[in-house]
């Protein structure tokens, strides 16, 4: 059924239950774990007056937006190792997380993705937009949808 699913994870308690969830999909089918992390791109420099300012440089994002990647990643694939399933991590800075998302799975040829949704409804979901839903309306493989 599955060999590989992409598994995209934030950190959040959400994202942990969709990483459970993939967890016991890859036990049932004997399929491994693609986890991934999206950063964040990096923030557009503020200009006052003519003069630009940067919080951080480029290269000093880059380093923390992977020391929490790495963070993140490392905590669940040790999930994914406890439950003895073989899983490798991806991490990304990207401007369209859902891009992202699709990207990592064609490129680790994954057969089904696994993520969360936070639902939102209503003009939340309008003006927040929906990472999952774009990655549902674009995707050419199966999404599993986590709540």
């Amino acid at each position: 059924m599955f060999t590989n699913l992409l598994v995209p994870t934030d950190g959040s308690k959400l994202s942990d239950k969709a990483v459970s969830e993939a967890i016991e999909l890859a036990q049932a089918t004997k399929a491994k774990l693609t986890l991934f992390h999206a950063s964040p791109d990096y923030p557009t420099p503020v200009y006052a007056e003519g003069v630009s300012v940067e919080m951080v440089s480029r290269r000093e994002y880059t380093k923390r937006a992977k020391e929490e990647a790495s963070k993140v990643l490392e905590r669940v694939s040790a999930k994914a190792a406890a439950a003895g399933i073989e899983c490798t991590t991806v991490h990304a800075i990207a401007a369209a997380p859902w891009e992202a998302i699709l990207a990592a799975a064609k490129k680790a040829k994954c057969d089904g993705i696994v993520m969360a949704s936070h639902g939102r409804k209503g003009l939340a979901g309008l003006l927040l937009g929906s990472e999952t839903t774009k990655v549902l309306t674009h995707s050419k493989i199966p999404v599993l949808v986590v709540r």
